[in-house]
């Protein structure tokens, strides 16, 4: 993915050299490293990984689920505090993943103790079972467990 961004950044810049301008402009090196984005991509089948933009793009996927998510959850713990009666059920559950390397595991437990109403409070030592404290067991649980699927789903895009 860097051999892929660094040679279309050389792109650009061969692209701004040959434009033959008294002054360089930086629309003149966009449009080289859009032309350059082109030429990648007709020939990435040859460099034996995935487009480089195709992971950039899953990162920016990754982001605006987290985005979502955290203001799906913020909502849900602002009605339960909002409420007049504390009306709520805190436990403790497991969840076992599918992921595998160290970065992996590690986005997933952050992702999760940064959306408000779950706490991962343990991380198994073999990484694949995570101990996850719930605000409300009866509500949040399933909604925490489908946004954990859909942060593993989204870490594997970026990772793999």
């Amino acid at each position: 993915m860097a051999g892929q961004f660094i040679l279309n950044l050389f792109i650009a810049a061969l692209w701004l050299l040959l434009q033959d301008e008294i002054t360089p402009k930086f629309t003149t090196f966009l449009m080289g490293f859009i032309v350059g984005i082109g030429i990648l991509y007709a020939m990435h089948r040859f460099y034996g990984t995935q487009f480089y933009l195709r992971r950039v793009f899953s990162i920016f996927k990754l982001m605006m689920l987290f985005i979502w998510e955290l203001l799906l959850s913020s909502y849900s713990v602002l009605k339960q505090i909002t409420t007049p009666k504390l009306n709520i059920t805190p436990g403790i559950f497991t969840y076992k993943t599918e992921l595998k390397g160290d970065w992996e595991i590690t986005a997933l437990a952050l992702l999760l103790t940064l959306t408000p109403g779950s706490v991962v409070m343990e991380v198994s030592e073999e990484g694949d079972l995570f101990y996850i404290h719930a605000m409300d067991m009866e509500e949040s649980k399933d909604a925490v467990i489908r946004s954990i699927g859909k942060f593993e789903q989204a870490i594997m895009e970026v990772t793999r």
